[in-house]
């Protein structure tokens, strides 16, 4: 029998299942038919096969795939949804609130306040995914409740769509990484991506990177910034990516950027402090501190280097 070592078994699996490349293979190294005890070259071809089906049902496998499609995988619970609150919030119908893990649409208006844009879109959308299947999959991640007791959940549809791809292929959601919950987080910046690269949706206009210095004073929630890294300092908990203030702000003024020291483990401590003098483009949730507006870096997929 013909045998070869592959770096990988793709590579191996590639070679075995062209059949140029097999055939050419067996020619270079006919094997004298002297010996009963050899394998014939169709005989090896069976065996090599075989060892391409066995590898591609394997647990590494399987996981690589899962990683890469956000695979459904186990669902921890299957429930009964009642009400869309919002295009990433759901209630159900025994009253609980569930915050799809992983992504942020545009916010609905309450209390007054207007609808951001897309806002009802995205609701619509998911809503439109749900149809008349009100029962969903929920898969828990390393954090099973936020701060307001809702569930955090990767959601479901009972033919194994990832509810949460559905949006941001839609172009109706942002992908935003909260650890410890970061499964799939990067299948779901893929799904991203795609619908940047298209200008779907809220990659139109609505999450445009906003340059730091026309940041609004009411610039409260989820938002996208550009600037360039004045300074990287640390307090006691934590490190700050100070931008380039507004002619007329002062220190401590403007827009900063506050990674937790309990988060430093996603990050490279170095990495942080080469910043300075970069331009990135940070996602987050902005809010006032002192006389700043500062948002809270969880992890360095919600940050992006840039000329």
């Amino acid at each position: 029998m013909l045998i070869r070592t592959y770096r990988n078994t793709v590579q191996a699996c590639n070679f075995c299942c062209n059949s140029d490349k097999w055939h050419s293979a067996t020619a270079n190294n006919r094997i004298k038919k002297t010996s009963k005890k050899r394998a014939s070259s169709q005989d090896a071809l069976f065996v090599c096969l075989l060892f391409c089906f066995i590898v591609a049902g394997s647990p590494t496998q399987a996981a690589q795939t899962e990683q890469t499609n956000c695979a459904v995988g186990t669902v921890a619970e299957t429930v009964t949804v009642s009400q869309v609150v919002d295009g990433d919030t759901l209630r159900l119908r025994d009253g609980r609130l569930v915050r799809l893990i992983g992504i942020n649409t545009p916010e609905i208006g309450r209390e007054g306040r207007p609808s951001e844009p897309l806002a009802k879109a995205a609701r619509k959308a998911l809503q439109t995914l749900l149809g008349k299947t009100t029962t969903v999959g929920l898969r828990f991640d390393r954090e099973k409740q936020d701060r307001y007791g809702r569930l955090l959940a990767h959601v479901y549809l009972s033919d194994g769509t990832n509810i949460e791809v559905a949006l941001l292929t839609a172009g109706l959601a942002a992908q935003i990484v909260v650890p410890p919950n970061v499964m799939h987080f990067e299948c779901y910046q893929a799904a991203e991506n795609n619908a940047r690269k298209a200008g779907k949706g809220v990659w139109q206009n609505v999450y445009r990177p906003i340059p730091v210095s026309e940041v609004s004073h009411n610039a409260r929630g989820f938002r996208i910034i550009r600037g360039r890294v004045l300074q990287v300092g640390e307090s006691r908990r934590s490190v700050w990516l100070n931008f380039q203030p507004r002619p007329s702000e002062g220190p401590r003024k403007g827009v900063a950027v506050r990674i937790a020291r309990t988060d430093l483990k996603w990050f490279g401590y170095r990495q942080l402090h080469s910043l300075r003098g970069k331009n990135i483009i940070v996602r987050g949730w902005l809010s006032p501190y002192k006389k700043q507006w500062v948002m809270r870096l969880r992890h360095p997929a919600s940050m992006e280097i840039v000329p």
